[in-house]
């Protein structure tokens, strides 16, 4: 649980707003399980700008070729510091610190044949001319069938870690799935660990044509791991994350996960990639949405709104303290139903919108947080539509609490207002039990775009 710059600043930051980030942060949101703060792309390039990347960028190096934060926009950097003195900083809030690396050897080190550090190879012998991004002109590939490869990503990631930093997203490495670049990052972050004693963890990205036929590779090798390309603040882009999640949830595992991108909300487009500055343009039904299907997924959950100049109503739906709850205290999450809707059967132009069922069964965090739920389980009733949609008699009860549950008594709490109904029958979002034995069902009124998320306690 974290906040990355990119959807706010792109290629832009400065370090007076991340630190401005990090405050609000660890005031209003750490107690709810945020905890990481992330520098995104191109914080070594003194040209960046709004709206895309610069060709031939003048990227400020060191003399082996390994990238420096620009010292104009991250003064603390200045006379060789890096980012040791603002990881000090955020550390100091209780918070981690993390910054965006692009796959490969900066085109400048190559053009200017540097040295390997620690090796008797130059940036020339260990470059593959071949195979470079297609969106980011920044990096040339490496060449993994010689030995200086492995060598350049040492040291690139021993830099890194003697500026303390816990987390390293990469990029460029899955679309395609580049596993020789994985592999050689994964072993360069293995050495720094035992060097520093320090963990960092690896996010990889993009994420279109992510198979789930990588997983075991991708544990081995990652924390995190993107299922899809960049989200916006499109429901468009949030209603194909429906099917990726559902195809991924069965292999999330703790400390590993498949990531369904950033938050994009609260106040982005700052000067960002896409678009002008604006607060999301998800309705609140929509944020809501997104938050419990990732939840539900457990997906990693990196908001990208800039924090202090975001709505209060932002800042109350990401302090839910279900959030984490779920993401991290939940097991056997699933997708149970998934069926479109239409409002006369015989006729295929009345299509109404998707109904979208997840379950879960509540857990005691990986830490041993106990269960805000114990015994209890999970529910998220999604609904694609752009008109409300009041629940037929369809989803049975016993298909979120199990057969064997489904006659005993059940409190409903809804997550997002946190309010529970002691008589299990209904609470404020409209949702309530119907009915006797195998045929009592979930009923209620689900908003556009909107969800029911609810826990479902033993009484």
């Amino acid at each position: 649980m974290g906040w990355n710059s990119w959807d706010s600043y792109g290629t832009t930051v400065t370090e007076s707003e991340v630190l401005a980030n990090a405050r609000f942060m660890a005031e209003h949101l750490k107690d709810a399980g945020w905890d990481t703060i992330v520098v995104d792309i191109d914080w070594y390039d003194p040209t960046a700008r709004a709206h895309g990347y610069n060709a031939n960028a003048p990227l400020i190096l060191d003399e082996y070729g390994r990238q420096l934060p620009d010292p104009e926009r991250f003064p603390s950097a200045a006379g060789g510091h890096g980012f040791a003195p603002l990881a000090e900083q955020i550390h100091a809030m209780g918070l981690k610190f993390g910054v965006h690396m692009m796959r490969g050897i900066p085109r400048l080190a190559v053009d200017n044949n540097l040295p390997v550090k620690g090796t008797p190879y130059t940036a020339q012998e260990v470059a593959d001319l071949n195979h470079v991004c297609k969106w980011n002109s920044d990096n040339y590939g490496l060449n993994h069938n010689h030995s200086g490869a492995q060598a350049w990503y040492d040291e690139q990631l021993d830099l890194f870690a003697s500026w303390g930093l816990d987390f390293l997203k990469v990029d460029d490495m899955q679309t395609p799935f580049h596993s020789a670049e994985i592999a050689a990052y994964h072993n360069a972050i293995a050495k720094a660990e035992a060097k520093y004693g320090r963990s960092i963890s690896l996010s990889l990205s993009p994420g279109g044509w992510v198979s789930t036929g990588y997983t075991e590779f991708l544990r081995d090798s990652a924390q995190m791991w993107r299922i899809s390309d960049d989200l916006w603040d499109r429901w468009e882009d949030i209603y194909q994350q429906f099917p990726r999640l559902a195809r991924w949830a069965p292999f999330q595992t703790t400390g590993h996960w498949a990531d369904a991108d950033m938050l994009p909300l609260g106040h982005i487009g700052l000067r960002a990639e896409r678009g002008a500055d604006r607060q999301s343009r998800l309705t609140e039904d929509e944020s809501r949405t997104l938050l419990a299907l990732w939840c539900m997924g457990r997906s990693p959950l990196m908001v990208g709104g800039d924090l202090p100049t975001s709505t209060s109503a932002t800042i109350e739906l990401l302090a839910n303290p279900a959030l984490r709850e779920v993401t991290a205290g939940s097991t056997n999450n699933h997708e149970t139903v998934y069926e479109r809707i239409f409002e006369r059967w015989d006729d295929e132009n009345s299509y109404l919108g998707d109904l979208v069922v997840w379950a879960a069964d509540a857990a005691e965090c990986a830490d041993g947080t106990p269960s805000a739920h114990s015994g209890g389980h999970y529910a998220a009733i999604f609904w694609t539509g752009d008109r409300d949609y009041e629940l037929p008699a369809t989803i049975e009860l016993q298909s979120i609490v199990g057969l064997s549950q489904r006659n005993d008594p059940w409190t409903i709490t809804n997550l997002f207002d946190d309010e529970t109904n002691a008589t299990g029958e209904t609470d404020v979002t409209g949702a309530r039990i119907e009915g006797e034995g195998e045929d009592r069902v979930i009923r209620g009124t689900i908003p556009a775009h909107g969800v029911l998320w609810f826990a479902l306690d033993p009484r």
